[in-house]
């Protein structure tokens, strides 16, 4: 028998995360584009590319809005409510960070007033669901994530519009996979956002999941925990 039984070269969990990230800036820094995201911008996008292993398709598509980084940790920092369209982004997220910065995870999708309201004005559940959240907490910040449905999207935008919702206490994380209504839900965004002033971070194209949006938020929960005030730095990834 020449099978010998073998045990992984790493094998702590600190270690593993350090070196995965060590390799992840060492490639990403040899892809044009990558010098143009800031120190924020390049935290989130790294963590993309741990969550996905597609620096390319993460690197060349990845849009943000100018001071988007700063808003996510502003509304997080706020005790924003996180609409989401999927409760698998709420099944994600790390409940330590939603309990210190007490962000309450929205998702309407299954509620019995969802299904109620997407029969009688023929849309998606996402559709009516966002609607549906965007109404009742549209006095509160507001981070609103999409990782799967792009009806989702439509919904927000126009919600907001139709409520004129200050727009100051609103993020958008678009991050919808597929293929119908996909690529031209993120250019509706990415339209509503130039004109309104609205802040956003979209992954542009077909590619996307709701991964990718518990990712994004997880990179900016660490932003606020590990900036240093005192010094006014980042000091980790």
């Amino acid at each position: 028998m020449n099978f010998k039984l073998q045990e992984p070269p790493i094998n702590l969990g600190d270690a593993i995360s350090v070196k995965s990230f060590e390799m992840i800036h060492a490639e990403a820094v040899e892809y044009e584009g990558f010098d143009a995201f800031d120190e924020n911008e390049r935290a989130l996008v790294e963590r993309l590319i741990h969550t996905t292993t597609c620096f390319e398709q993460v690197i060349d598509n990845i849009y943000f809005s100018d001071n988007a980084m700063l808003k996510l940790k502003d509304l997080l920092e706020r005790k924003a409510k996180l609409i989401v369209d999927t409760n698998m982004i709420r099944s994600g997220l790390s409940q330590f960070y939603l309990d210190k910065y007490e962000n309450e995870v929205i998702c309407y999708v299954n509620e019995p007033e969802v299904f109620e309201m997407a029969k009688k004005n023929e849309t998606t559940r996402s559709y009516a669901a966002v609607e549906l959240a965007i109404e009742k907490f549209q006095d509160e910040p507001m981070v609103l994530a999409c990782g799967n449905a792009p009806t989702y999207i439509y919904a927000a935008i126009n919600t907001l519009i139709r409520l004129k919702v200050n727009l100051d206490n609103v993020i958008l994380l678009l991050f919808p996979v597929g293929f119908v209504n996909v690529v031209e839900s993120k250019e509706y965004g990415r339209a509503f956002m130039e004109e309104f002033g609205c802040e956003g971070i979209i992954l542009e194209g077909r590619y996307g999941a709701s991964t990718m949006v518990v990712a994004s938020l997880h990179a900016a929960y660490r932003l606020i925990k590990d900036y240093d005030s005192e010094f006014g730095k980042y000091n980790g990834k």
